[in-house]
């Protein structure tokens, strides 16, 4: 038995390319770097290493997700892997692995000044579709039950300078 699942996160590396088949089919590429943190043996200093992986969405889904994808967003992925090999016009042998995605989170809003998820209002009178996850309005409650005065301290997230190789279990 095999297993071929990818679950990535990282940042947009360009604007994604929306191409479409002679038949109709959309098409939409894009790369996400990856970083690889290890330590420098010279210095002893941890340092990140880049990885950029190029990922592909077939169908429907590819015109709509161009519209919210852009360079810089940081996104999370999942997906299959898929190997390419082809032959240049100068008989040159080339090949490359990429991400066939099949789900794509939004993790930065396209406002970076809102959390990510929030809805963003409408920039210039066009709609706006919430970004996945983010909640949707519904209507009012008949009778909301009230309300206690207490509310529990809200946590900061742990630091982003934590790595696996820190954790000492």
């Amino acid at each position: 038995m095999s297993i071929n699942r990818v679950n990535i996160s990282g940042n947009l590396t360009r604007d994604p390319e929306l191409r479409a088949t002679s038949s109709g089919s959309q098409i939409l590429s894009f790369g996400v770097a990856v970083n690889d943190r290890r330590r420098n043996p010279q210095t002893g200093e941890w340092e990140d290493y880049p990885n950029f992986v190029d990922c592909v969405v077939f169908g429907a889904r590819a015109e709509p997700l161009s519209r919210f994808l852009s360079k810089g967003a940081k996104v999370a992925v999942e997906g299959k892997l898929r190997y390419s090999s082809w032959e240049t016009k100068d008989g040159q042998r080339r090949s490359k692995l990429e991400v066939v995605v099949d789900e794509v989170e939004f993790l930065s809003s396209r406002n970076q000044q809102a959390p990510a998820g929030a809805y963003q209002a409408p920039q210039q009178g066009g709609y706006q579709q919430p970004a996945y996850g983010a909640p949707v309005a519904a209507a009012p409650a008949p009778m909301a039950a009230p309300q206690p005065s207490y509310q529990a301290p809200v946590q900061a997230p742990p630091s982003n300078d934590v790595y696996d190789e820190d954790i000492p279990f």
